[in-house]
């Protein structure tokens, strides 16, 4: 065997020779993932978790990796909000009576009827139209002037688009129309069912939505001392009252016409 042959055999023989122990980088490599790993979980140790949505979190691992199908219970209470104290009425029923109220008192204004059309506030519900019998009627008669017309028909336009019901009262002073004892209480409500026939007539508000009443002398609004004050309790109030959220009864029911 030549020199040469020797050489390439001792060349093959220190290849194949493994050393003994790790190599010198894993251990390096090791002891940086230990201390990274070390690391990590100081930082989890010091975080703080909220457990519901560690478990959500956890559960989704779970499912994703095939560990278990059903969801993981998850343990929290909802909590219970007391509710607000019941009032009489609703602060959106106040705002709403006072846009109405300032709606109609604009209307008033610009239609020139604040002589004759007096607009006020009842309570958080209810709003009052008032007109004195001198613009309506003539002395102690039930018939409705056609003077009066035009201011009827205003006050119908007024009324129509809001969302309120009316009520059509009529009211007289203490003074005798009559022998009988039902006369001033007989020509409240004849005043009264007049208006209302002639918006019903006129189809300016439909009857669904109107009521008449007449209370005689028994609502004044002042007392019946002298002329003056005899002439403000005869009037007729239109009483507009907010419109409930209840279905109305009989609504399939047709509507019979009224004797008019």
């Amino acid at each position: 065997m030549s020199e040469e042959e020797v050489k390439v055999e001792e060349k093959k023989e220190k290849q194949q020779e493994c050393p003994i122990g790790a190599p010198a980088w894993m251990v390096t490599y090791s002891d940086l993932v230990t201390l990274l790993l070390t690391f990590f979980v100081l930082l989890l140790s010091m975080a703080s978790m909220d457990p519901v949505r560690f478990t959500e979190a956890s559960s989704s691992l779970k499912d994703a990796f095939g560990v278990h199908k059903e969801p993981a219970h998850v343990d929290f209470a909802i909590p219970i909000l007391p509710s607000p104290p019941i009032s009489t009425y609703s602060p959106i029923q106040e705002q709403t009576t006072q846009k109405v109220y300032e709606k109609i008192k604009s209307q008033i204004d610009s239609l020139r009827l604040t002589n004759n059309v007096g607009v006020l506030k009842n309570d958080d519900e209810s709003i009052i139209l008032r007109i004195n019998d001198s613009v309506l009627f003539a002395p102690k008669k039930s018939r409705i002037s056609s003077q009066s017309y035009s201011i009827l028909r205003m006050v119908a336009d007024i009324i129509r688009p809001l969302p309120m019901d009316l009520r059509i009262e009529g009211h007289t002073d203490d003074q005798k129309v009559s022998d009988s004892q039902f006369g001033n209480w007989d020509l409240s409500v004849s005043r009264a069912v007049a208006v209302l026939r002639f918006f019903t007539q006129s189809e300016l508000l439909p009857l669904d939505r109107m009521s008449a009443v007449g209370y005689g002398k028994d609502r004044p609004i002042v007392a019946n001392s002298d002329d003056a004050q005899r002439a403000l309790n005869r009037r007729v109030d239109f009483f507009l009252k907010l419109q409930s959220n209840t279905s109305k009864t009989n609504i399939s029911s047709p509507q019979k016409a009224l004797p008019f």
